[in-house]
C-alpha cells in the first residue's frame, strides 16, 4: 500500500468554474483513490464572486481565496496566497505540490523553492505564447516574458509534466530545451457514465426547446479569447442558408440574450433559429444530447495544437460528428481520420458550406443510433478515464 501523502493542489480558477468540476475534481477524485485513506487533498481555488460550494469529498479539502484583478489588491492577492500556502504546507505536512497549468504553475514553482517539496505541472500546456497568438499580450511584453521565463523554469523544476497531447513533449524540447523524459500524456477525460445513450434526445426536453424534427448545431462554452466570435454566427447564417426552418444553433452559454442577440443581428442570423440556455454543470450532458452535431470554434492558433478541448470528448461520448477548426489538439486530425465530422480549413463562407454539406451527409445516411455506434468508441478510445487512472498510478502509487 501507498504511504500517506498530503499533497496540495493549486489552481487559478473559481471552484464553480467549469474548469473546476470538469477539468480538476474528476482526476483529483481518481488521485484520492489511489491514496492511502488518511490522505487529504488541499485544493486552492480563486473565488471572484463567493458563490456558495458543494464538496463533500471526505479527502478533498477547500482553500478558498478571494480574487483581485491585476492591481495592487491583486499583488496582495498572490502575495498573501503564497504566505498562506507556506504556513499549510508547514502545518498539513504537505508531501507534494500539484498545479494546474502553468499560470497556477508559477505559484507552485516558487513554493516548491522555498520548501523543497516535489513539484507536478498538470494539463502542462503552452500559455504565454497562446497569450500572443491571441492577440492579448504582447511578444514583447512584461506579461508574455515573466510566464515564459516560469514555463521554462517549470520544465526544469517539476518532478513529472503532466502534457494533454503528445506534441507537446516536442514543443518542450523545441521551446524551453526540456531534455527530461518525467512527462505524460492525459487529454481531457470524459465521464463515458454521465456522458451516454441516456442523454440523447430527451423527449420533454425537446418539446421545451422546440426542438422535435429539427437538426441541432449545439455548442457549449463562451465566444472570445481562445473562440471564435461572429465566425460561429457566419456559420450558422451558412447553415440556416441551407437547412432553412430546418436548422437550429443550441448555445449553451452564460453569456448575456443582449450578447447572443447582437453576435445573430451583426451575421444576419434570424433569432428565431438560435436556443440559448443557460444550464448547470450536471444538466449539461442532456442539453449536448439535444443536439445532431456539435461545433468546437477554438482558435486555429499554432499553440491550440498542444491543448485538449474538453468539449469534443464529452461530444464522442454522446455521439454527435462535430465541426472543428484546424490544428486543434490531436482532435481535428482524429475527426479527419475517423471522417466523424468536419474541419474547417479556413473561415470563410465556402468552407462553412463544405462543413455543413459533410455533416449533412453523416445525418442523412446515418439514424442517430447508428451515428452514436460509430462515434461513442472513439471516446472510449481517446477520452477514457483509464487513461487518466494510468497516469496518476504511475506517479502517486509508488
Amino acid at each position: 500500500m501507498s504511504k500517506k501523502k498530503n499533497i496540495l493542489v493549486i489552481t487559478s480558477w473559481s471552484y464553480n468554474d467549469a474548469l473546476i468540476q470538469t477539468y480538476t475534481l474528476p482526476y483529483l477524485n481518481i488521485i484520492a483513490n489511489i491514496l492511502p485513506n488518511d490522505t487529504k487533498i488541499f485544493l486552492t481555488t480563486l473565488e471572484k464572486n463567493k458563490q456558495p460550494i458543494n464538496n463533500n469529498h471526505p479527502k478533498i479539502k477547500n482553500i478558498l481565496i478571494d480574487y483581485y484583478p491585476l492591481s495592487f489588491k491583486g499583488l496582495m492577492m498572490w502575495l498573501g496566497l503564497i504566505f498562506k500556502l507556506l504556513r499549510i504546507i508547514k502545518k498539513e505536512k504537505i508531501d507534494t505540490i500539484h498545479c494546474w497549468c502553468t499560470p497556477a504553475g508559477m505559484i507552485g514553482y516558487i513554493l516548491s523553492i522555498l520548501t523543497g517539496k516535489p513539484l507536478i505541472i498538470d494539463s502542462f500546456e503552452p500559455h504565454a505564447e497562446t497569450m500572443v497568438e491571441n492577440g492579448v499580450w504582447k511578444k514583447n511584453g512584461f506579461a508574455y516574458r515573466l510566464l515564459f521565463y516560469f514555463e521554462k523554469q517549470l520544465t526544469k523544476r517539476a518532478k513529472y509534466l503532466i502534457a494533454t497531447t503528445e506534441g507537446m513533449k516536442s514543443y518542450t524540447k523545441k521551446k524551453y530545451d526540456f531534455q527530461g523524459n518525467n512527462i505524460f500524456v492525459k487529454p481531457a477525460c470524459v465521464n463515458l457514465n454521465l456522458f451516454s445513450e441516456k442523454n440523447i434526445k430527451i423527449q420533454v426536453l425537446l418539446d421545451e426547446l422546440k426542438l422535435q424534427n429539427k437538426i441541432v448545431g449545439v455548442y457549449a462554452g463562451k465566444f472570445g479569447g481562445i473562440y471564435l466570435e461572429h465566425e460561429v454566427f457566419e456559420f450558422f447564417k451558412v447553415a440556416e442558408n441551407y437547412w432553412g426552418d430546418k436548422f437550429r444553433a443550441l448555445i449553451l452559454s452564460a453569456h448575456s440574450k443582449e450578447e447572443i442577440e447582437n453576435y445573430a443581428l451583426k451575421s444576419g442570423v434570424n433569432p428565431t433559429i438560435i436556443v440559448h440556455k443557460f444550464v448547470a454543470h450536471h444538466e449539461i450532458p442532456n442539453y449536448i444530447g439535444l443536439g445532431d452535431f456539435g461545433i468546437t470554434p477554438v482558435k486555429p492558433i499554432p499553440t491550440k495544437r498542444y491543448c485538449t478541448p474538453i468539449k469534443d470528448g464529452e461530444y464522442w461520448a454522446l455521439g454527435l460528428p462535430v465541426v472543428i477548426t484546424k490544428g486543434i489538439s490531436d482532435d481535428s486530425d482524429i475527426i479527419k481520420k475517423y471522417k466523424i465530422g468536419s474541419v474547417l480549413e479556413e473561415l470563410n463562407e465556402k468552407n462553412y458550406l463544405k462543413a455543413i454539406q459533410e455533416i449533412d451527409v453523416l445525418l442523412k445516411n446515418n439514424t442517430r443510433m447508428e451515428l452514436y455506434n460509430k462515434i461513442r468508441p472513439i471516446a472510449e478510445k481517446y477520452r477514457n478515464f483509464d487513461i487518466a487512472e494510468k497516469v496518476y498510478k504511475e506517479i502517486y502509487g509508488k
